[in-house]
């Protein structure tokens, strides 16, 4: 039962981080197809079976096993001279070729806390290996949805372009028609031709840098393609404290920052047990000679026995490394204080880029329907002779600014909210 609750209320909790964001299919789509063919994200995956081998040793207290076979040539020979039934004779007490092989095992029986102490610090690497693969998506997620944004904007720039170029090439083909009935001069025609010159230059530009954006999709998801059209990236919005509060919380960041604090205290666990004692059997058995009074008869033999270990000096190495271990634990909680501060910092930016743009947004609201009738006024008046190319110039150059500082503002609300997102740790995906 209270693993059903424990599922439940994880489910609840991803389903209200997911509530908190709202964009389209085709971006999750883009961004589940990068986790799949990024390589960074299998990099990261294999350190997590690195640390599971590695926890998976750092459990085992199996006895080892050793064989061993040697030989070796002694000289000069130990002999005694001995008198037997009357008879002067040279004994032998050691074989001039020592043969000897022999399995000995050995197992540690106790080892005060150091077993654990390293089974901890191994876990704690297996849950950062596993939390920086949620980081590296995380990040990852973050570069998609920005590319993706990327190339709305660009296209959406590139269809004003075309807007503006279909306007001035209408303007070129009335100059071209007033030029012949000699209502217009050669110098109204080179005006207008070189600001379409200008605005097809600025459309290379932007197809260029959309070629680009398409390249670095590509780089991170394999796809080249992109079908998205509007600026539909959308999340609830909070104050600094609240959304500080969702940081510390669901950011990967955070999550990482913790899990070094924790490794460093597994590495400190692990020094205060290197001055344990040790406690451990050991048996062997096998056939050597040297025995006496025959000591070149290989014979068999065997051995068994408990060993204490205990260290007593070190020249104070233990005592500098637990300073050492202690300091590495202040260095990361200290460097939580820091990532506090950065978050903050990086929150007000955000919320503030976000409601300025909304502001800008709402001032612009008047300014392009003025310019688009100014721009048709300045046409017909010159269309009807009674206006000048400059005016007409004027008139498009200032519908043009107008869209761009409209589109521009669109963008840059959308880029806050991604980055709002980012820093809040929502995984809208």
């Amino acid at each position: 039962m209270k693993k059903i609750f424990i599922i439940g209320a994880a489910l609840f909790f991803t389903i209200a981080l997911h509530a908190q964001v709202q964009t389209n299919s085709e971006l999750k789509g883009l961004i589940t197809q990068a986790f799949s063919y990024f390589p960074k994200v299998k990099e990261a995956e294999n350190a997590i079976a690195t640390a599971q081998e590695k926890l998976e040793i750092a459990q085992t207290n199996m006895p080892t096993v050793e064989g061993l076979v040697s030989y070796n040539f002694v000289q000069p020979k130990i002999t005694l001279p001995l008198t037997v039934d009357g008879e002067k004779v040279d004994f032998q007490f050691a074989p001039v070729h020592n043969v000897n092989a022999n399995l000995s095992g050995n197992y540690l029986l106790f080892d005060f806390g150091k077993l654990k102490a390293n089974v901890d610090k191994a876990k704690t690497d297996l849950q950062y290996a596993q939390h920086n693969v949620d980081y590296i998506k995380g990040q990852l997620a973050n570069q998609v949805t920005v590319i993706y944004y990327n190339i709305i904007y660009i296209q959406k720039a590139i269809a004003i372009e075309d807007s503006v170029l279909s306007y001035l090439e209408e303007n070129k083909r009335i100059i071209e028609s007033k030029l012949k009935n000699g209502d217009a001069i050669k110098i109204d025609l080179l005006n207008v031709q070189s600001s379409i010159d200008a605005e097809d230059n600025r459309k290379v530009d932007l197809k260029n840098s959309l070629q680009k954006q398409l390249n670095l999709l590509s780089y991170t998801t394999g796809n080249i393609t992109s079908g998205g059209t509007t600026f539909d990236f959308d999340i609830t919005l909070k104050d600094a404290i609240a959304a500080l509060s969702d940081a510390q919380t669901n950011s990967m960041e955070y999550v990482l920052a913790k899990d070094r604090v924790q490794q460093a205290k597994a590495d400190l666990a692990i020094t205060k047990t290197s001055n344990k004692p040790g406690v451990s059997v050991g048996a062997g058995a096998g056939v050597k000679n040297g025995y006496v009074p025959n000591v070149n008869e290989p014979r068999f033999n065997y051995s068994a026995g408990i060993s204490f270990r205990l260290p007593i000096y070190d020249g104070g190495k233990t005592k500098r490394q637990l300073k050492l271990s202690e300091t590495v634990i202040k260095q990361n909680e200290l460097s939580l204080k820091t990532l506090d501060n950065n978050f903050v910092k990086d929150i007000q930016q955000a919320l503030t880029d976000l409601n300025s743009n909304l502001e800008r947004i709402q001032n612009t609201a008047g300014q392009i329907d003025q310019a688009k009738t100014a721009e048709d006024l300045s046409a017909s008046r010159f269309k009807n002779g009674v206006g000048t190319n400059l005016e007409i110039t004027n008139a498009s150059n200032n519908r043009q600014r107008a869209e761009f500082t409209r589109l521009q503002y669109e963008y840059q609300l959308c880029l806050a909210k991604v980055e709002l997102a980012r820093l809040m740790g929502y995984k809208y995906w």
